[in-house]
């Protein structure tokens, strides 16, 4: 059996190696800054929705990219916790069907259920990670995400993905310096 510290320990592991995941996060706010520039075009709502399902294709040939340059594991084969960051991931997969529903019924809201999901899929990071960043990210992103989808004419709607965009961006800074004081509290500590 794995004792709460053991179990900590493991949680931090993934914390280090993988960076906190900035090379997902970094790749996202570029795929959501984009996404923010499909929403400005003079396309009808749902060709934007669609275009904006396009985008999200980089994501992870982007992401590939980012954990080359910043030299993230994807994987830790002996880490048994390893495995859920890819479930955790999926998971947002059963909030699509939403997706699909205002994709077809209300296009023009498209873009802030996508985002509320997205924003949304972080919190779960935030134990995987031993990281409270990601709780507070997935309650502003979500949040901000319906404040402005309720209160922003439609054709400014283009702002939540730019906030979506500049909230990932922040977020990859601070996990950054996080990923940084668990490095060196862990090397001190070897």
């Amino acid at each position: 059996m794995i004792s709460q510290n053991n179990f900590d320990l493991l949680r931090i592991e993934l914390s280090v190696k993988a960076k906190n995941g900035i090379d997902f996060i970094v790749a996202a706010s570029l795929v959501w800054l984009v996404i923010s520039y499909v929403w400005m075009l003079d396309l009808t709502a749902y060709n934007r929705a669609v275009l904006t399902f396009c985008v999200g294709a980089i994501m992870l040939p982007l992401a590939a990219l980012f954990s080359r340059l910043f030299k993230t594991a994807w994987t830790l084969k002996n880490n048994p916790l390893n495995p859920l960051g890819l479930w955790l991931n999926f998971a947002q997969l059963f909030y699509f069907p939403f997706l699909f529903f205002t994709l077809l019924k209300m296009p023009e809201y498209f873009v802030m259920v996508y985002a509320i999901i997205t924003g949304a899929h972080f919190f779960p990071y935030s134990w995987y990670y031993k990281n409270k960043l990601f709780a507070i990210s997935a309650g502003v992103i979500s949040v901000g995400a319906f404040l402005l989808g309720m209160y922003l004419p439609t054709d400014k709607i283009y702002l939540i993905p730019l906030l979506l965009g500049f909230c990932l961006m922040a977020l990859a800074g601070l996990l950054y310096f996080d990923f940084k004081s668990k490095a060196l509290k862990t090397r001190a500590e070897e």
